[in-house]
């Protein structure tokens, strides 16, 4: 092929559909997020995340090279609601200009208690219906940086949020038909409030929303008077999480072991959690069973 031809075939290539169809270059602060952007992005976006599978994003300290990373991105996406103590250094080390998207904008946020202190619970994906806002949020801000493909981002985001907002009625189904004074369990710290509020679970915990927290002696030794007083009969460890603890209390209590959870972190793939649609499920299901 002569160096015309090259250049002919090169300018169809621009101009054709294919070829002018964008991708959308994201970074997305933990693993929930990044497969809620994968799922309605799809072929048209490219997903990094800072803190990946099993990774505490709590506790996550960001390195030299999630800067250089964060700096290519062309859209930025958060959970908020105080889950990313870390990523305003972070934006501001790695000179990103762009979007950062607030993925839960629109939920009706939960306040808590946290060392004497009223806070904002940030765990918000942990119901599907918030997962729902989430997907939305995601979807027109994909639109936004890339309007050409609005048409593929309405689709398969449209299809994602009727799909979690099926599993939201799922949820509620699948707790309904268990009586409330058995729908109680242990975790290892206060991450479920949102799930609990939704689908009517009672979650107790040793430390509070962040697993940076430390319990003292006291709290400890009232939860486990509490354990035993409410006859709660199962705990459940986390995969980002120190499961020491817990199976202390549980040992103190004569709590059983029921599993383990994905709250805030999801598996690798081929693992049991390695989207956001499988975590919910099997925290659903987990937890559902330990009660019956």
């Amino acid at each position: 092929m002569n160096r015309l031809s090259v250049s002919l075939a090169a300018a169809v290539a621009v101009l054709s559909p294919a070829a002018s169809a964008g991708t959308v270059h994201t970074m997305a602060s933990f693993s929930v997020l990044a497969d809620i952007v994968k799922q309605v992005g799809g072929e048209h976006v490219t997903v990094a995340t800072l803190v990946g599978p099993d990774g505490d994003p709590h506790s996550f300290e960001p390195s030299p090279r999630d800067s250089q990373a964060l700096a290519k991105a062309d859209v930025v996406f958060v959970s908020g609601l105080g889950l990313e103590g870390w990523m305003g250094r972070l934006i501001t080390a790695s000179g990103y200009k762009g979007k950062v998207i607030t993925a839960s904008e629109g939920v009706n946020s939960l306040k808590m208690e946290e060392e004497g202190k009223e806070v904002t619970d940030p765990h918000a994906w942990n119901s599907a219906k918030n997962g729902a806002i989430y997907a939305r949020n995601v979807m027109n801000a994909l639109i936004a940086a890339d309007p050409e493909d609005q048409a593929y981002f309405r689709q398969r985001g449209g299809a994602y949020v009727q799909r979690l907002e099926q599993l939201d009625l799922w949820a509620k189904k699948a707790f309904s038909g268990i009586a409330p004074e058995k729908r109680k369990v242990v975790t290892s710290h206060d991450a479920f409030g949102y799930f609990g509020a939704e689908y009517g679970v009672t979650f107790l915990a040793p430390v509070g929303f962040s697993t940076e927290a430390e319990a003292s002696a006291g709290d400890v030794a009232g939860l486990i008077k509490q354990i035993r007083q409410e006859h709660i009969k199962t705990y459940f460890i986390e995969n980002q999480t120190d499961p020491r603890l817990v199976k202390q209390i549980a040992a103190a209590s004569g709590a059983k072991a029921g599993g383990e959870l994905y709250p805030e972190a999801l598996t690798k793939a081929g693992g049991p959690a390695s989207t956001y649609v499988d975590a919910f499920k099997h925290n659903v299901e987990t937890i559902a069973a330990s009660m019956k």
